[in-house]
């Protein structure tokens, strides 16, 4: 046998056993979302919030309480989460927000949200729909994206 041929089996067994190893992981991964999803949704509460305030921030610069932070990993602590101040009753909290809702929440507006602990998980316009906020402009790999899904559906029908 060739080395070039040596070279490609041994790359592709690489490649084999990467994978096998990522939907191990992968699974094992979803497993946990999943339960901690159920675990979010046992403690929902809903609660009425005048929402001041909005960012993409780093964790350890939110504002958030020691102990939350202190119970993130420490990767974790750099990255920059969804970020709500807002007003819970007579308080002004500061609460994390799930980043696919983050876009839909309005500034300075009272808002109806399900929360739990500190995390917001969904919301909803108190006194009628929550006003949809600016198309984003979407980058060429995205609309190239989108424009191949669309055409992948058309030949499938």
């Amino acid at each position: 046998m060739s080395t070039v041929t040596i070279v490609l089996l041994v790359i592709t067994v690489i490649l084999v056993i990467g994978l096998v190893v990522l939907y191990f992981v992968g699974k094992k991964l979803r497993k946990r979302q999943e339960e901690q999803q159920v675990q979010l949704d046992a403690a929902a509460q809903t609660v009425s919030l005048l929402i001041i305030d909005k960012k993409k921030m780093k964790l350890r610069d939110s504002g958030l309480p020691q102990n939350v932070i202190e119970q993130t990993p420490k990767l974790m602590r750099g990255s920059k989460v969804p970020v709500v101040k807002a007003k819970a009753g007579p308080k002004i909290m500061t609460f994390l927000c799930d980043a696919a809702i983050f876009d839909s929440i309005p500034v300075k507006k009272e808002v109806k949200a399900v929360i739990s602990g500190l995390y917001i998980t969904s919301v909803k316009g108190l006194r009628g729909p929550i006003a949809s906020a600016a198309p984003v402009k979407k980058s060429l790999g995205a609309r190239l994206q989108q424009k191949y899904r669309e055409t992948s559906a058309k030949l499938q029908k």
